[in-house]
């Protein structure tokens, strides 16, 4: 089990490639089930999930290649229609081939997914959604039971979900007829995948938006299609400027992905510069603090409710996080506090009053957000921090270490 031994404080300077996003990978890999022969997708990070779900989809008959972040995924063969258990339990992105293998096969058998250990994620809305679409569906056993001709339906999703609109999105385009989908989700991630299933032949209308209309087709080509840069990577490093200080220009990413993040640390006092496909973050002095609450998109993404947290602790005066995603996605703080963060929790409220100095010391990693929040927590402290259980963020940041290193970060890996 690996660790991250790290001194601090040192600021981050210089110019990191932002990865592609391994939100929006995941269902386009799932989506490369609807169509026989090679899909290939480029700008893969090699993550841990990524390559959790590349074993998915061998066990489904599927060849995969990752090879200089270009996945190259076969379904010429394949046969099989259940994911069970014991890869499905290791990440909830798992039930992304619900649909897909649904519309292609016409059967599927899916074991209830797991992952990060916090908060109530139910898949009702997967299930839901499947039978407003002709589906008969059951529970049995631990699994999701899945047949039938699925057809054109319609269905408003309440509350708006990401991966609930990807999947009944994967299933709606090769269902007989018309699919009406409301209260879509609308992240960037839900709009790369439209964009590579329009590209292979599906019929979409209303992508990017709240409502979606899908005229299913007979078949779709293979996919071919470049990821999006990772807007919670970006944000990560970002968050990471604005908590130890420095200069850092991210590049081959979308600024408008990073709205929200940006507007927030511009309150904080960063100082932050927009290019065509770039973000330069300065921050020299310490933090001012804010008031956040997370929001689906266009809102402040949850995902980046952990690493502002971290800013949050060392800001000058009291700062309010509001959780309205996963009311219990607070983890991290005990671990923040035994590096010296002051920060009280009220139901879905955390205040965090600003320390003027974090201080090294042993932590755990409790889920992958959580890990970033505590190694940037200690690039910022004083003295060493050691974070514990590191593969947490294995399976969303790439080599972060590394990439820490390069701005600055005294952070290495080691084996216990």
């Amino acid at each position: 089990m690996d660790r991250f031994v790290i001194e601090g404080p040192t600021p981050l300077r210089g110019d990191l490639a932002v990865g592609g996003a391994k939100n929006a990978v995941l269902p386009l890999m799932a989506a490369s089930l609807l169509a026989r022969g090679e899909s290939v997708i480029d700008n893969v990070p090699d993550l841990q999930d990524v390559r959790f779900f590349m074993t998915m989809l061998e066990h489904l008959g599927a060849r995969c290649e990752l090879a200089y972040h270009r996945l190259r995924i076969d379904t010429s063969d394949l046969e099989g229609h259940e994911a069970p258990y014991d890869l499905v339990r290791k990440m909830r992105a798992s039930i992304y081939v619900l649909g897909p293998l649904l519309a292609a096969v016409g059967k599927a058998r899916v074991s209830l997914p797991g992952g990060c250990a916090w908060g109530p994620r139910p898949v009702n809305l997967h299930l839901e959604g499947m039978a407003a679409l002709g589906a008969e569906v059951q529970l049995d056993g631990g699994y999701i039971e899945a047949s039938g001709r699925l057809r054109g339906g319609r269905f408003r999703f309440e509350p708006s979900s990401v991966g609930g609109t990807c999947n009944l999105l994967m299933a709606a385009v090769l269902a007989d007829g018309v699919t009406e989908l409301e209260n879509c989700a609308t992240e960037p991630e839900v709009s790369c995948l439209s964009e590579a299933l329009v590209k292979a032949g599906a019929r979409i209308d209303g992508a990017g938006t709240t409502s979606l209309r899908i005229e299913g087709v007979t078949e779709l080509a293979p996919l071919a299609h470049r990821v999006i840069a990772d807007r919670i990577e970006a944000g990560t490093f970002m968050a990471g400027v604005a908590l130890a200080g420095g200069d850092v220009r991210l590049t081959g990413l979308d600024p408008t992905h990073l709205a929200p993040v940006t507007a927030v640390l511009r309150d904080m006092g960063c100082t932050v510069e927009e290019e065509d496909a770039a973000i330069s973050v300065i921050s020299t002095g310490r933090p001012r603090a804010v008031d956040v609450t997370t929001r689906p998109w266009p809102g402040f993404p949850t995902d980046m409710q952990a690493q502002i947290m971290a800013v949050c602790a060392v800001a000058e005066g009291a700062s309010s996080l509001t959780e309205t995603i996963y009311t219990d996605r607070f983890t991290h703080v005990a671990e923040l506090e035994r590096l010296g963060a002051d920060i009280r929790v009220d139901g879905p409220r955390a205040v965090v009053q600003g320390v003027p100095q974090l201080t090294g010391a042993p932590v755990m990693a409790t889920d992958l957000r959580a890990s970033a929040a505590l190694v940037l927590a200690g690039v910022a402290a004083e003295g060493t921090t050691v974070v514990n259980r590191v593969y947490h963020i294995d399976r969303g940041y790439e080599r972060i270490e590394e990439r820490l290193a390069v701005l600055g970060a005294e952070i290495r890996r080691e084996r216990v």
